[in-house]
């Protein structure tokens, strides 16, 4: 019960992937896709608002998930960053 007490008090946490001027649309999507499991749809929707506005939330939830899917997005050299 102590662990669902701590893990309740992490999440939601979000993982924020930040626009660089590095990797094509293609790469993110491929990516995103690879790191959060979303549609091709959802990932090129994500990597607009990145594009757009310079970040963007692209998943909510416990810290082991989110540090994972960071993990996975920064396989290639994106830039996230985990917060509350």
């Amino acid at each position: 019960k102590e662990t669902s007490d701590i893990t309740s008090l992490e999440a939601p946490l979000k993982v924020i992937l930040f626009n660089d001027d590095i990797h094509s649309f293609d790469e993110v999507i491929a990516q995103l896709i690879k790191a959060i499991g979303c549609t091709s749809v959802r990932a090129e929707a994500i990597a607009w608002e990145v594009h757009t506005t310079g970040k963007a939330v692209c998943y909510e939830g416990d810290l082991g998930e989110c540090l994972r899917v960071s993990g996975i997005l920064e396989e290639i050299g994106l830039h996230t960053q985990i917060e509350p």
